[in-house]
């Protein structure tokens, strides 16, 4: 949710450390759509302007940040280098960028790849086809685990525990009049993606948007991020989402074996819990 400008008292700011508010600002600086106003920044941050000022001004000096047009900032060229230079040393990603091709390939929709940062699934590659229509879900973009495709793969394989963290949370954020908010509708929706091995994101997210995901684990067993395809619901209906679900949980599996994970086998869900892997 946007807050306000300036509404947080100077004792509210000081509760929260320098590298906590700058933390806040580089977030909401690297958001879609940029580049962004002093002002924007500070009312997705709830921070003071002078303290989003002196945050961008050290950022600038460091190349974290640079100025455009109108007053505004974007990222800077230190923090794209270092950007690519992560996902580049990243094994997972290594491995993902062509299977994610792959899918967009076979299916003729968005393939991307996700991971969790606490209860939110992050997008950090895309594999996009030529096409007239864009999905809002670029790489950095974040959305609850419980409102997306990606988010619901990740959630039915975490273990209980973690999974009930997410959806004991009040008030879960409703994306859309379709997302399910309800923790036992929820506990239904994972079910069933524990049980078939992939999830799917019937406009939980977007309007007019159908996702279908499957979740990446490591030699561990443990959860790492998900692949997952995207489409305007009249391109992936219900009959479509079927179809290409084993194609997403293939390729999942394919990456998750190549990180060490021994190939799941699909079972049936116990009473009062999830698929036993």
């Amino acid at each position: 949710m946007v807050k306000a400008v300036n509404t947080r008292s100077v004792d509210q700011e000081l509760v929260k450390g320098p590298v906590d508010k700058a933390m806040e600002v580089l977030e909401a600086l690297v958001l879609p759509g940029g580049p962004h106003r002093l002002g924007d920044i500070a009312r997705r941050t709830g921070l003071t302007k002078p303290t989003v000022h002196r945050h961008l001004r050290t950022m600038t000096e460091y190349g974290f940040a640079e100025p455009a047009e109108g007053g505004s900032y974007r990222p800077g060229p230190r923090l794209l280098g270092l950007a690519a230079a992560a996902l580049n040393d990243s094994r997972a990603i290594e491995l993902i960028r062509p299977v994610l091709a792959d899918l967009r390939a076979r299916t003729g929709h968005v393939a991307f790849y996700a991971v969790r940062h606490a209860g939110d699934a992050v997008y950090l590659e895309q594999s996009e086809p030529a096409r007239e229509y864009r999905v809002s879900t670029r790489p950095g973009h974040s959305t609850p685990l419980h409102a997306c495709g990606v988010g619901l793969a990740m959630l039915s394989a975490l273990p209980a525990e973690e999974a009930e963290a997410v959806l004991g949370v009040p008030e879960l954020e409703a994306r859309t009049p379709q997302a399910p908010t309800d923790p036992a509708a929820l506990r239904a929706v994972l079910a069933q993606a524990a049980l078939c091995g992939y999830a799917v994101d019937d406009e939980y997210d977007e309007p007019d948007v159908r996702s279908v995901a499957a979740p990446v684990v490591n030699a561990r067993g443990e959860v790492v991020g998900a692949i997952g395809i995207s489409g305007l619901t009249f391109t992936l209906d219900p009959e479509s989402a079927q179809v290409y679900g084993p194609m997403v949980r293939a390729a999942a599996r394919t990456v998750s074996t190549e990180l060490g994970a021994r190939t799941p086998v699909l079972g049936v869900v116990p009473a009062g819990g999830r698929e036993q892997r």
